[in-house]
């Protein structure tokens, strides 16, 4: 790249190193956590929603990949808002709808991470030490960080191989254990327990999914510390959503062949390691909670990484405040911070339902962005990112329906976020313009009229 030197080019993330933090994130809580929420709206067909959150995803990724290779940043998302809508009051609540939603998924990997750990001794659902460990997983994954680029790229690199390795082990284990018609079963509806909402529950169940591979969205905050991010960002993200949607199926198919559906969502939060336990004992269920326990570290630790980097992006954009006294590791403070306050305060389907309403409707105004103003800068065709829009619909208004009747406390605490969120960002540009404040323009322009 122009004017790295070469121990600075060293110091880049490869493409293996990207393609280890994505999946980094994207394997940890979303696979651990919501089967059993999964499968209490899609019924037996838990293997298919994964599935279908892959398309759905793979089309949404389209939008990302076209504007991040056209413009490498450390806030890829942030600056494809920036660029589409300008630097006003819809750029930055998007973006910030973007960076709570990553915080969400890192309060689910830390809760994640207490659950699993805590399932051996039979403490689960304990209401004080599941919080406890979640708090002290976050600030561990902060540690880390601190440390910095190269310890970050290592271990998420080993961490990542051995969360691949193990997750493939107890799928391709547990499916020669229920036997080889376990597969074939995924092409046929005989014995397989339906939703219990049809349609409706199965799309709101893909919703969810969604939330186990959106994180390949924090690769394209790598730009600034990619080696040839034009060509490598597209690259990491397809081959990370490649990799998950093929272990998500394997386990998918593994655990629904192990437990029935009742089985799987009274053990909703820790439906791993319960469908271990039937075909390897307590072995299994141990590799289970070893390799959740990794994966949730791991991820944390990616998605501190790249979330802080969003954030930074949001900080020199003027749309998100900083912390009093010098710069130093303030986003990654900030990030960790709220990550443990939602942590302590949410629980895994309140934090999950969160994070997938907010998440997909940033996505949406991502590809209307896209569509509206920037794809002839970016060369996109249309097509792609209007079906994105339509599947992300599909998703969402079935999600939002169901939840609003089974748990009315969630979406009124969407509702009261995504408002906070909005009259934050109009006060503040309010005041950016009457104070008469320059516009910290980045390198990617807007093409708002």
């Amino acid at each position: 790249m122009e004017g790295d030197s070469p121990s600075r080019s060293e110091q880049k993330l490869s493409l293996t190193g990207s393609v280890a933090l994505g999946t980094g994130v994207m394997i940890g809580a979303g696979i651990f956590a919501l089967v059993g929420q999964v499968a209490e709206l899609t019924g037996g067909w838990v293997p298919w929603a994964f599935f279908a959150g892959a398309v759905v995803v793979a089309f949404s990724s389209y939008s990302y990949i076209r504007y991040s290779a056209t413009n490498p940043s450390a806030g890829g998302i942030a600056m494809l808002l920036k660029a589409a809508y300008g630097p006003g009051v819809v750029a930055g609540s998007f973006s910030l709808f973007m960076y709570v939603s990553m915080i969400l998924a890192e309060s689910l990997l830390g809760r994640t991470f207490g659950t699993y750990l805590l399932r051996p001794f039979g403490m689960q659902d304990s209401a004080l030490w599941v919080p406890v460990l979640a708090v002290v997983a976050i600030a561990a994954a902060a540690l880390v960080n601190l440390v910095g680029n190269r310890w970050v790229e290592r271990s998420a690199t080993v961490t990542a191989a051995i969360k691949i390795i193990g997750i493939a082990v107890l799928a391709v284990a547990g499916i020669l254990a229920a036997g080889a018609s376990s597969l074939g079963r995924l092409f046929t509806a005989a014995e397989r327990t339906p939703p219990e909402a049809g349609w409706l529950g199965f799309l709101a169940g893909v919703a969810l999914c969604i939330l186990a591979y959106k994180g390949f969205t924090t690769i394209t905050n790598q730009g600034a510390d990619l080696r040839d991010p034009k060509r490598n960002i597209g690259r990491s993200i397809m081959i990370a959503i490649g990799l998950c949607t093929v272990l998500y199926l394997l386990i998918t198919v593994a655990v629904t062949g192990s437990l029935t559906v009742a089985q799987i969502v009274e053990a909703r939060d820790y439906a791993l390691a319960e469908a271990a336990q039937p075909t390897f004992g307590s072995w299994g269920v141990t590799l289970t909670v070893v390799i959740a326990v990794v994966a949730t570290l791991s991820g944390l630790v990616a998605s501190l990484f790249s979330v802080s980097k969003l954030y930074d992006m949001l900080r020199n954009m003027g749309q998100a405040p900083g912390l009093p006294g010098k710069e130093g590791h303030q986003s990654l403070f900030i990030t960790a911070g709220l990550a443990i306050v939602m942590a302590a305060f949410f629980d895994l389907s309140q934090i999950a339902a969160l994070g997938a309403i907010l998440y997909l409707v940033m996505d949406i105004a991502i590809h209307w962005g896209i569509i509206r103003h920037v794809r002839s800068d970016v060369e996109a065709k249309t097509w792609i990112p209007w079906t994105a829009i339509v599947l992300d619909i599909a998703v969402l208004v079935p999600f939002t329906i169901l939840k609003a009747q089974s748990d009315p406390f969630t979406g009124i605490t969407t509702v009261v976020v995504a408002s906070i969120i909005v009259l934050t960002q109009w006060l503040v540009v309010r005041r950016r313009n009457r104070d008469g404040e320059p516009s910290r323009e980045t390198p990617a322009q807007h093409h708002s009229e």
